[in-house]
Order: structure tokens, then C-alpha cells, then sequence
């Protein structure tokens, strides 16, 4: 049995339409939006998304309305206590992490530090 939380980050109601949205044009309801982060960026780290099935051995698992998210241990300490969103807007269109661990983020809201 993974490890499913639901109360460690939420997920916009946006968000939520958006990923079963792309989950229905790919046609694969067995995938998950993974959230990650990376070192780079300019402030620091990353937040990176990408759709997946598989969920690794220390993975945790969101489930929110029937839309899961993929977290690994580490991202989460990063992650703990954000929202997930999806916004569309003049500047195109794109899944935001509202981070309130952030103490500085970047002009296009994709790079962090702590």
C-alpha cells in the first residue's frame, strides 16, 4: 500500500478540472501529476510537473476528488503546506505552486529558495 495524505498540500478547484482534462485527451486514467523539485532556476530550485503511472516505493500519493498527485519525500518538505493552481492568463497558460515555505520566488513564479 502506498502512502496516500491528503492534507499536506492543497489543489485549486482549476487545477483539479485541469489535470482530469489532460488526463481524458491522453486517454490513460491510470496517470498521476507528478510535482517535483530541482536544483536550478533563477532562485534556486525548480517546480517541475509531468504526468506518470508509476508511483516509486517512497512515493507519496495526494488524492483529492479523484485526482492524485505524486510526491517524493524530499519535494514534500518543500511543498508542505502549498496549493497547487492553474491559472490562464496573457502570459500563456501553466500549473503555479502558491509555496509559503518560498522566501523569494522568481518574476515568472517556476523558481524558489528557502
Amino acid at each position: 500500500m502506498k502512502n496516500i495524505i491528503n492534507n499536506h498540500i492543497k489543489i485549486t478547484k482549476n487545477a483539479i478540472k485541469k489535470i482530469q482534462n489532460l488526463i481524458l485527451i491522453k486517454k490513460n486514467k491510470n496517470l498521476k501529476l507528478r510535482i517535483y523539485i530541482i536544483g536550478g532556476g533563477c532562485s534556486g530550485f525548480q517546480y517541475q510537473f509531468n504526468f506518470d503511472e508509476n508511483v516509486n516505493k517512497n512515493d507519496i500519493l495526494i488524492d483529492k476528488k479523484d485526482v492524485f498527485l505524486i510526491i517524493d519525500p524530499i519535494s514534500l518538505q518543500y511543498l508542505n503546506g502549498g496549493e497547487i493552481d492553474y491559472i490562464e492568463n496573457l502570459e500563456g497558460s501553466k500549473f503555479i505552486v502558491n509555496n509559503p515555505n518560498a522566501k523569494n520566488t522568481c518574476g515568472c513564479g517556476s523558481s524558489f529558495n528557502i
